[in-house]
């Protein structure tokens, strides 16, 4: 949804627009604009993937001032904001210490907390918005994570599972599982915060990547489910576990891992299979690309899934028609 394109607006109001845009009564914010001889512009859009607000703003220069005062008139349900500078470079001041943001980096605000946030020049950044009830941790845990993110070994899981989300909020936002998406990716934000402020030794620590290990694990499997050499020995190293536990937290899940990772491969062929991009591709090509080893195997498999050959599918899909999935 689009909440401001100043570039609809006559100039004299696009700097009020932008002040809204950026705060308003429920949030307060003082906003300092960065004066260029082009002025105030800003792009906002607004999704909703089940519960989870995803705000994107491209915009010139700021800066937002969150002070003291401004935090004691905040509203009862405060948020923790998670995001990526996806142009520009980001500069943020937090507890004393200055930090800047780049495409590499995700940056973590607590509302409660007073901070300094913005950029020079035309800069983006990608937030989503989380209840701290949701997060369930202290301002003062938030914080201190948010000083040194990447100490934890999550912070790369959590930084592609973000970008993963931005590549197509809108179709997220209308997918049946977006309920389901926004919880876990609560836990993976919850995780790397409490990963982030404590020592990985502790109970806390331990604690919650238990409690998160499926939800890690169901990432890491979406991340390289085309690789031919992923199986249950990979994921198990890849998250400090044994392969034993890895299969008891499976079975608990009701979930086989073999099944699993081929309906993921199934599923990406599918759509790869209807895409023009892919068209050059032979069935056999297509198959190697989604992490089968024999273009028979990928074929039975198909058919299985989806009562039509590979072949028949991308026809159809050509065509403008297509089989639905069996059950």
């Amino acid at each position: 949804m689009l909440l401001l394109d100043t570039d609809a607006l006559p100039p004299a109001e696009r700097l009020e627009a932008f002040r809204h845009g950026m705060t308003n009564e429920s949030v307060p914010n003082h906003i300092a604009h960065e004066k260029t001889p082009e002025g105030v512009h800003a792009r906002m859009e607004l999704w909703n993937v089940g519960e989870l607000p995803m705000f994107s703003t491209y915009n010139s220069g700021f800066e937002a001032h969150r002070t003291p005062a401004h935090i004691r008139s905040q509203r009862s349900n405060p948020v923790v904001s998670v995001s990526l500078q996806h142009r520009g470079t980001g500069r943020a001041e937090v507890a004393g210490q200055r930090m800047t943001f780049g495409p590499d980096d995700v940056c973590v605000f607590h509302e409660l907390s007073p901070r300094v946030y913005g950029w020079s020049g035309n800069g983006g950044s990608q937030a989503t918005v989380f209840d701290v009830e949701r997060i369930g941790l202290p301002v003062e845990t938030v914080v201190r994570a948010s000083l040194q993110l990447r100490a934890s070994p999550l912070h790369d899981l959590v930084l592609r599972h973000l970008r993963g989300m931005w590549r197509n909020p809108g179709r997220l936002a209308r997918d049946p599982g977006a309920t389901a998406l926004a919880g876990a990716t609560a836990d993976l934000v919850r995780a790397l915060l409490v990963s982030a402020a404590h020592d990985p030794r502790t109970p806390a620590v331990r604690s919650v990547m238990d409690e998160t290990l499926l939800t890690r694990v169901m990432a890491h499997v979406r991340r390289h489910h085309t690789d031919p050499a992923l199986c249950a020995e990979s994921i198990a190293a890849a998250h400090g576990v044994s392969v034993r536990h890895l299969y008891q937290v499976l079975r608990d899940a009701d979930l086989s891992l073999e099944q699993w990772v081929i309906n993921e491969r199934l599923a990406t062929a599918r759509r790869m299979l209807a895409s023009p991009d892919h068209a050059g591709l032979t069935i056999a090509a297509l198959a190697a690309r989604c992490g089968f080893s024999s273009p028979s195997h990928f074929t039975r498999r198909f058919r299985s899934a989806y009562d039509v050959t590979p072949r028949e599918w991308r026809q159809q899909a050509r065509q403008g028609t297509g089989p639905r999935p069996l059950a």
